[in-house]
């Protein structure tokens, strides 16, 4: 009998061979989407060091606020007012009390103490109270004076440090050289399953990245990490209920729309960023969707239901909706996309580097190294707390 190479304790020598029935396609559950990065897209520009810098500089303030409980004779027609931040005040000054038609003028400035004339131009005199907001109209100044003191704002440098990150690779000859079902070649099948995890690992560091408290630019110990956007966002930070969100806000920690438009409402009238995105969990994203719920309308001959809302329109903004599952699950983010980059240090955008063969083994390293450029952090914001 010749030899046939069968196994014929498997199939027998009179048999066809029997293939395996095994699909080309690797499936993947895993979540590895990265709807943030993908919406920002590449950066312009690389960073050129482990320190990115950009430099930030704001006009003169034109609004404070009374620092003040006691008024004589009486809040009404008290002229010797205290506020927070008496530099941004000057003789001449036009100041308007919140929520009123009163119009002050200031004729003096010492400290943090302004004298000022009420009810300047037949105005109606408002009743005072200790933190209200004033607004800096404008001054009018003497026809004839003299130059007043230069006033000006100082620029300043802000940063954040650029973050490693990596993963190895190693396959055997052997591997290598296995037929694979749906896989040509498992060295290369490995370096995209490491470089996807390695982009869903950037897009989690991007909204959640904390840099180190010490030695941020990293040691020999201490490893460099950047900061994220959570950890960017110090000014605009709204809790409902903890008087972060402003009366009409709404009640409780549920997200809806008048808590959504007043911390939208907040950042507009302190910033001139326009908030175009916003980003947020799965949960938070149905409270979104819910919106509009009661305002859709069906009829007989529908066959689907829709129930997502993409695009946010409000006064303060055309807003794109993101879903991430990497924000947390109590916050909202509400960003100006046009300040914020996601930069590779210059060679250093993820690719994959071999090792040194020492055995029969083909091993290497996918690599990148990336930062955020977070620019003018209350031109975003953010709501967390809720439900």
């Amino acid at each position: 009998m010749s030899y046939s190479g069968k196994s014929t304790f498997a199939a027998g020598s009179d048999l066809p061979e029997i293939m395996e029935d095994v699909s080309d396609l690797v499936g993947i559950v895993s979540p590895y989407e990265t709807p943030l990065l993908d919406y920002l897209g590449d950066a312009k520009r690389p960073a050129f060091s482990t320190i990115h810098e950009w430099i930030e500089d704001t006009l003169l303030p034109n609004t404070d606020s009374l620092n003040q409980t006691t008024y004589s004779p009486d809040a009404q027609n008290a002229t010797s007012l205290t506020v927070q931040n008496g530099s941004r005040f000057q003789v001449g000054d036009l100041v308007r009390p919140d929520a009123s038609s009163e119009v002050m003028f200031v004729s003096a400035v010492a400290g943090n103490v302004l004298t000022v004339v009420r009810g300047y131009g037949s105005t109606t005199k408002a009743t005072l109270a200790n933190g209200k907001r004033l607004f800096i109209l404008g001054n009018a100044a003497l026809e004839g004076a003299d130059a007043s003191n230069a006033r000006f704002t100082l620029r300043a440098r802000k940063a954040n440090y650029t973050q490693i990150f990596t993963a190895t690779v190693e396959v055997s000859g052997s591997m290598r050289a296995a037929r694979q079902h749906g896989i040509d070649d498992e060295l290369e099948y490995q370096k995209q399953e490491r470089l996807r995890e390695l982009l869903r690992d950037l897009e989690n560091c991007v909204i959640n990245g904390v840099a180190p408290s010490s030695n941020p630019q990293g040691t020999s110990t201490v490893r460099r990490s950047m900061n994220g956007i959570v950890r960017g966002i110090s000014t605009n930070q709204y809790v409902p209920n903890t008087g972060g969100i402003p009366a009409g806000g709404g009640a409780g920690t549920d997200l809806n729309e008048p808590v959504l438009n007043a911390a939208l409402r907040l950042i507009w009238e302190q910033s001139q960023g326009k908030i175009d995105t916003i980003v947020c969990s799965g949960a938070l994203k149905r409270r979104i969707n819910g919106f509009a719920t009661g305002s859709r309308a069906y009829t007989p001959e529908d066959k689907s239901f829709r129930d997502m809302i993409s695009t946010y329109e409000s006064d303060f903004g055309v807003c794109r909706v993101i879903l991430s599952r990497w924000v947390p699950s109590d916050t909202i983010l509400l960003l100006d996309s046009s300040r914020i980059s996601v930069l590779p240090l210059q060679g250093r955008s993820f690719g994959f580097k071999p090792l040194a063969q020492t055995g029969d083994a083909s091993a290497g390293q996918v690599v990148g190294e990336y930062t955020l450029e977070f620019k003018n952090e209350n031109a975003h914001g953010l709501v967390r707390g809720l439900t």
